[in-house]
């Protein structure tokens, strides 16, 4: 590879463009094209691997359809309705509102798949909760807002998994699975670091909900709550696929909050059609970008040069998965999450498939990385989000949002290290990997 060669001015077009302030999406199929035409090769094919990329992908259809099911939860009452079932449950401790931040986390994540969907739906409604009377600093109650939304893609549904699916040929359902474990841990996580900046700062105790008031929170919660069981229960159950079920989660959201909670109109469903709209139109043309630069990555033989180096410093799978770790943190401070799913991962699979790597295993890895990303200065988008939600610097936001991380790389190396912790659920459900 020369200074001049196409592969490298392709490149340098990527930055370039990117620089700019080009989309992603469009900068990868300028490159794309760029490298082609250096190449002496046909600039059609850029579009011809985008259109078979796309049409060869059913499994692509759960991307909107996950991003209009969670728009609705959040235009209709179902997320205040889990608030005030998680507030029931654990807000009677001392940094209870922090709990109930993390338990309303856990419970939306079964029905969005979204990080960026909970944290901008919900994350005001939480954010105003804890900062009410000053109970807790916007500052922190920003940061918590972050890093629980994180929770939003390990747990199932998922639409990063969806993605990682379709560069890795990984069985979505089996990678649903096996984030229940990983996501859940990760909330325990940061109740712990909340229970203990709870007690360090004398965080207040919530006024204790009646218990006599559970049956009627339960029961207004429970078609909210039903949701993730009708979704796992019919994939587990065979009765439908994954992007079956994310049909079926955009009809039962509008089901119970239009028809049943009667609290979603016309106008707000309309909104939610032209917000999936768009949110879908911005990821796909990031998936097209990513199909056209990763034909140029294959015709450069990237992904067996990367293996060929890796197999030269003779690591084992353990030593690779550590640097893979720090490869994914460290470009989550630089690049948004699904470019790093999209481009840079196609070339790590190769590798793992040779050092036997259980490719599910992988992808739980891979998908707690790029979240960790979110909530990573100076790109973490999910900052940026939270911040401007509470008003407050983001200097700030990221000082408070520290320990929390830290706790979360201490989670993420259980994680990689203990691959059972991924594979317990998927092995009882018949996974033979």
């Amino acid at each position: 590879m020369t200074l001049l060669d196409p592969f490298t001015l392709s490149l340098v077009a990527l930055l370039v463009l990117s620089l700019m302030g080009l989309p992603i999406g469009l900068t990868m199929i300028m490159a794309s094209i760029i490298y082609l035409g250096l190449s002496g090769q046909d600039m059609s094919t850029a579009a011809e691997q985008v259109l078979n990329g796309l049409n060869g992908s059913y499994v692509l259809l759960a991307v909107p359809l996950f991003i209009f099911s969670a728009g609705l939860m959040n235009a209709g009452s179902l997320t205040d309705r889990l608030l005030r079932f998680c507030n029931l449950l654990v807000g009677r401790f001392r940094g209870g509102l922090g709990h109930v931040n993390v338990v309303q986390s856990v419970i939306f994540a079964g029905m969005s798949g979204s990080a960026i969907a909970d944290a901008a739906g919900s994350g005001k409604v939480q954010i105003d909760m804890m900062t009410k009377g000053g109970a807790y600093p916007p500052s922190y109650a920003a940061a918590l807002t972050a890093v629980t939304a994180v929770i939003g893609p390990i747990i199932p549904p998922s639409i990063p998994m969806v993605l990682y699916a379709l560069v890795a040929d990984a069985s979505i359902g089996f990678l649903f699975l096996a984030g229940v474990i990983p996501g859940v841990l990760m909330a325990l996580t940061q109740m712990g670091i909340n229970a203990w900046m709870a007690h360090r700062h004398d965080f207040p105790i919530s006024d204790r909900v009646p218990l006599r008031e559970f049956p009627r929170l339960t029961l207004e919660a429970f078609p909210a709550l039903l949701m993730p069981m009708i979704l796992l229960g019919g994939i587990y159950g065979g009765v439908m696929t994954p992007t079956e079920a994310a049909a079926v989660a955009a009809a039962y959201a509008w089901l119970i909050a239009a028809v049943l909670y009667r609290s979603l109109t016309l106008r707000q469903t309309f909104a939610a059609v032209a917000q999936s709209a768009r949110s879908t139109a911005a990821i796909g043309m990031l998936i097209a970008g990513a199909l056209a630069f990763n034909y140029v990555i294959t015709s450069e033989n990237i992904p067996n040069t990367v293996r060929g180096v890796l197999a030269g410093w003779e690591m084992s799978r353990w030593e690779f998965l550590l640097v893979v770790n720090v490869v994914l943190l460290v470009l989550g401070c630089l690049l948004e999450g699904s470019t790093i799913l999209l481009v840079v991962v196609p070339v790590l699979v190769p590798t793992a498939q040779a050092l036997g790597v259980d490719m599910v295993h992988f992808g739980i890895v891979v998908v707690v990385n790029i979240m960790l990303g979110l909530i990573t200065p100076p790109y973490g988008l999910l900052l940026f989000i939270v911040a401007k939600l509470s008003d407050t610097p983001i200097s700030a936001v990221v000082r408070d949002t520290l320990p929390f991380m830290l706790a979360m790389i201490a989670a993420l190396m259980l994680i990689t290290y203990v691959p059972e912790l991924v594979l317990w659920l998927p092995r009882q459900m018949g996974y033979q990997g």
